[in-house]
């Protein structure tokens, strides 16, 4: 059997984006991050663009607190890669802030996003990071992310889950949801249709079926 290769190597690294791809839906990000399938729509290019000019700004100091935009980051223990929108350095100690373009969500796969950049930048400065912040377009407001065990437990098991999916190659199958109507890549992924499929049973049948009721020339 085919085993996932070492999260430390550097062709192993997943992104960090798929983390919360994976616990909003597992397909959705093995179509994005397996099978290269993209479709973007208002809310997604609207979000490309926040995060586009968040990544773009230029490195500043206000209050004594230096902040970094679009900082690269790694963690070869974890096995992940990615980019920071912008990291608020307190002195030496780093502090992950993501911009999203919506507003708070009822599942953690945002708060999952963060957490997993700050494993990362624990891997690159080698100090704790014990929280950071999410900032949300539609109200305008961050919000403070405790970085607690809980949290930190399910970031861990969201990466390597992740990775070995992506590794193996599988996409898993369709499971039609409400989460469905707020996804991207609905039309592709078709979950209504594809989740029960017609047999080929059934298909056969139907085809004796009309044939059985043509006209004899």
């Amino acid at each position: 059997m085919k085993l996932p290769p070492d999260p430390t190597a550097e062709d192993a690294l997943v992104p960090v984006s798929a983390l919360q791809h994976y616990l909003f839906c597992p397909r959705q990000c093995a179509l994005i991050h397996i099978e290269q399938v993209w479709t973007e729509d208002g809310a997604t290019a609207e979000g490309r663009l926040v995060h586009q000019r968040v990544d773009g700004g230029r490195p500043d100091r206000r209050g004594g607190i230096r902040t970094v935009r679009g900082l690269v980051l790694r963690s070869l223990e974890y096995g992940l890669a990615g980019k920071a929108d912008a990291v608020e350095f307190h002195g030496t100690t780093p502090c992950p802030v993501e911009y999203k373009r919506g507003r708070p969500k009822n599942h953690r796969a945002d708060e999952v996003q963060l957490c997993a950049q700050a494993l990362c930048l624990e891997e690159m400065f080698g100090v704790p990071v014990l929280e950071g912040a999410l900032f949300y377009g539609v109200t305008r407001k961050r919000i403070l992310v405790v970085f607690d065990t809980e949290l930190r437990g399910l970031t861990v098991q969201m990466a390597a889950a992740c990775r070995k999916m992506i590794a193996f190659g599988k996409t898993p199958p369709p499971q039609a949801k409400p989460a469905c109507q707020r996804c991207s890549l609905a039309e592709t992924c078709s979950p209504t249709r594809l989740e029960k499929p017609p047999s080929v049973q059934n298909w056969l049948l139907s085809q004796i079926g009309s044939a059985s009721e043509q006209p004899l020339m």
